[in-house]
């Protein structure tokens, strides 16, 4: 389960676009940041995604993703030329294809591929009516389902939302949020041939009645479980009170929510209607909050804010920018258990202190991880207002401040492990014991 909001122009303080996202997977399903390289190919190439196999084209762009270690796609991520994309698992009516495009495949492509939010949208749409959408989503539990998506750059963004080879699509003015369920109701800018047609053979659409896209195709039962509705009211209240004025670090702030603002609840006191979810096994919430990304989508030189960790409440962003260097300078190999070369690891050992030490890392490391942000935000900001355009600098920056992070998580393990344990609920402590000893992590 996932949450992804964009604002625009209207909303931001600097009147750019930015985009956020937590991807909720698996609480051992490693996702790791990826730099790919601007390439060209041969004719008549083709690409093995997850499951299906397409054409490729003659040439792909530079792209920075973040994804889960086992598919070929991505959850998240950006390319040069400044588009962003998040997309969210939806259940609907539709069969799910056995063997279709994922919808992290999805992003990955069109990050390839295009230039901009519009293109984006364009080329999705086209590629599931072309193949469907399918193939199992999960790591170690089987899921199927069909996705929504915000297309972003500079100038705008959309949302589309389908059910397999169906899908509306609507642009955004403002602020918009999208979680695991659709949204778009009667009101939209694009749909694909004939939907009201089909909806009406199909008996979603009663004759007469006007047509909502939302009602006709959601599967109910799934949505509801989801607690996307939950999720979703709460990324836009949370947006809308800050209108005119977001900052990536207001979305850094929406992406950590617990769902209380008076204080940020214990991770073992959070539900499936958290923005920043924790795993556990009462009530059941199978899905765990393993990455995060705000893309703030400026004309020049935009900044990809990332964790490339688990547990966004635990986690550092840090900058990173799509200048025609290989950003991938610190550890990252694609594993399944514990590796200490492997960032996404290395910082799963103090997610997994500080979830049962709450009460020392919210008094001493939280405080140091904003003033850290708060740090690279104020530099990040000087770089930029003396419009310099050596990239270069961009990338020292940059790489200073992953080997910062680097040297503070080592910090803060060490004072996790000595700290005092706080009282937790007895199904959360059994569910991550039980995913500690499957991970291998030595704690």
């Amino acid at each position: 389960m996932c949450d992804t909001i964009v604002a625009t122009q209207k909303a931001t303080a600097d009147g750019s676009v930015i985009l956020a996202k937590n991807s909720d997977r698996e609480a051992n399903e490693a996702q790791l940041l990826k730099y790919i390289a601007k390439r060209s190919w041969g004719n008549d190439t083709t690409v093995q995604c997850t499951y299906a196999t397409i054409p490729q084209v003659k040439e792909t762009n530079e792209i920075f993703i973040s994804k889960p270690f086992w598919m070929w796609g991505c959850e998240m991520g950006a390319n040069t030329h400044g588009l962003a994309i998040g997309n969210e698992a939806v259940f609907t009516k539709e069969p799910y294809e056995k063997k279709g495009l994922l919808g992290m495949d999805l992003i990955r492509l069109s990050l390839e591929r295009c230039k901009n939010a519009y293109d984006a949208l364009m080329l999705t749409t086209e590629l599931i009516e072309q193949y469907g959408q399918g193939g199992n989503a999960g790591m170690a539990h089987k899921l199927f389902y069909h996705n929504s998506f915000i297309f972003a750059d500079s100038s705008c963004a959309y949302v589309l939302e389908t059910a397999n080879r169906h899908w509306v699509a609507i642009k955004v003015d403002g602020i918009r949020s999208i979680s695991n369920g659709l949204t778009i109701e009667e009101e939209f800018t694009f749909a694909s041939k004939g939907i009201e047609d089909y909806a009406l053979k199909k008996g979603y659409l009663k004759k007469g009645d006007i047509f909502n896209f939302k009602k006709c195709f959601s599967d109910t039962l799934y949505t509801y479980f989801s607690r996307c509705a939950d999720r979703q009211l709460r990324t836009t209240a949370c947006a809308s009170k800050n209108s005119g004025t977001i900052t990536p670090q207001s979305m850094f702030a929406l992406l950590r929510d617990h769902g209380n603002d008076d204080m940020q609840l214990p991770p073992d006191k959070t539900s499936m209607g958290s923005v920043c979810m924790h795993a556990s096994l009462l009530p059941t919430r199978p899905s765990q909050s393993v990455a995060a990304f705000v893309a703030h989508l400026r004309d020049n030189i935009p900044a990809f804010w990332a964790t490339g960790s688990s547990g966004t409440c635990t986690s550092v962003f840090m900058p990173f920018y799509l200048i025609g260097k290989d950003i991938d300078y610190f550890p990252a190999k694609e594993t399944s258990t514990y590796s200490p070369e492997s960032y996404w690891w290395i910082h799963e050992k103090i997610h997994r202190y500080a979830i049962f030490k709450w009460d020392y890392f919210q008094k001493t490391i939280a405080p140091s991880i904003i003033s850290i942000e708060n740090e690279f935000m104020m530099k990040e900001n000087e770089l930029f207002k003396k419009k310099n355009t050596a990239t270069q600098k961009y990338f020292d920056f940059s790489k200073l401040c992953v080997e910062k992070v680097l040297m503070l998580n080592e910090k803060w393990e060490k004072e996790l492990k000595s700290a005092p344990y706080s009282n937790t609920k007895l199904s959360f402590t059994l569910f991550w014991n039980s995913q500690t000893k499957k991970a291998m992590i030595p704690l």
